[in-house]
């Protein structure tokens, strides 16, 4: 089957992978200069100035979904802002220009800068809710794992289904005292290994759903915005994202039930992003399992990048040498470092 499914989605096309591509190698560039300075606003801040007009340039007419929350809270690719050319497809934009500000600020393996695109209006809006339970698992393990199941349950079935014993996997889970007592305990009282997340939990998504990478599956609670990039990338990938909303009060659990979430359902990875043509791209900042950190030597930026899409399911690492003194990225990114 080749890709002239396009002309039903509206305008979305290959051509666009590289451009989101374009948009993360800017981002992970620019905060990629603040490395282990110790300062996440920066970091994030950086990103988000090199990201935004590469985003101006790209033939679509976005709006961000999922992005750095209202406008008066984050005046930077914030939920709701339109993004692109002004031509071009209607698209729903998901956008975390570092997935892991603190383990940049710190030079800690495994932040990356991502962002999603799908068609407008197909990508779950969490609406007041921050954080959600989480479940993701790679393409063979998807009609093997429960949500609702003990861990200990999960973690047998996932090792009889890959003919290995629970000892030989490995959990990703976010470094929070939210897990220390409860899921934590558990995993290690069944016998597996845990991969501790120090931020950021998209790269530990991705790393349960690709092959190669040692990690079985991601399971805890974290951030809503990063459960959609996280489906977003496991819908190209052939994963399973399984979550449930967690509201943090009663105050936020009360305004989700009055705008009509089910906080009791378990979404799924169509429940998260219902299109088919899903396009995501993700660069590395810092080494880590999925991708390298930006390198620099004279007069070169070398970035690592994943470019996905999900209607044909490609995959592509790419790796791009950008030349400091004639790239239109780079200087942008450079600017203001003195």
């Amino acid at each position: 089957m080749t890709d002239t499914p396009d002309l039903v989605f509206v305008g979305l096309d290959r051509n666009l992978a590289l451009d989101l591509v374009r948009a993360t190698e800017a981002a992970a560039i620019a905060a990629s200069r603040h490395l282990g300075r110790g300062d996440k606003e920066k970091v994030d801040q950086a990103a988000v100035d090199a990201m935004r007009p590469v985003l101006a340039t790209i033939s679509m007419r976005g709006t961000v979904v999922i992005g750095e929350g209202e406008k008066d809270e984050a005046p930077m690719l914030y939920n709701g802002e339109l993004v692109g050319d002004g031509t071009g497809p209607e698209v729903d934009l998901a956008v975390d220009p570092v997935d892991g500000t603190t383990l940049t600020a710190k030079s800690l393996p495994n932040a990356l800068a991502i962002v999603a695109v799908a068609e407008r209006n197909t990508m779950f809006d969490p609406g007041p809710c921050v954080y959600m339970e989480k479940l993701a698992v790679g393409a063979d393990l998807a009609g093997v794992v429960d949500f609702e199941a003990p861990i200990e349950t999960n973690l047998d079935r996932i090792a009889t289904a890959r003919g290995v014993t629970v000892p030989d996997l490995t959990v990703c889970i976010l470094d929070r005292p939210r897990h220390e007592e409860e899921l934590v305990k558990r995993v290690r009282e069944a016998g597996a290994r845990i991969k501790f997340l120090l931020d950021g939990d998209v790269a530990g998504a991705i790393m349960a759903a690709q092959p190669g990478t040692g990690v079985d599956l991601l399971v805890g609670i974290g951030g809503t915005p990063e459960g959609v990039l996280a489906a977003c990338a496991l819908k190209c990938l052939g994963g399973a994202f399984f979550g449930r909303l967690y509201p943090r009060s009663d105050t936020e659990r009360n305004l989700a039930r009055d705008r009509g979430y089910d906080l009791d359902t378990v979404l799924t990875l169509d429940d998260m992003v219902r299109s088919d043509n899903v396009f995501v791209a993700a660069t590395g900042i810092t080494d880590g399992e999925l991708l390298r950190g930006v390198r620099y030597s004279p007069d070169t930026a070398i970035t690592h990048s994943l470019s996905m899409r999900s209607l044909s399911g490609a995959v592509r690492l790419i790796e791009t040498r950008h030349r400091i003194s004639t790239s239109n990225l780079v200087p942008r990114a450079l600017s203001g470092m003195g």
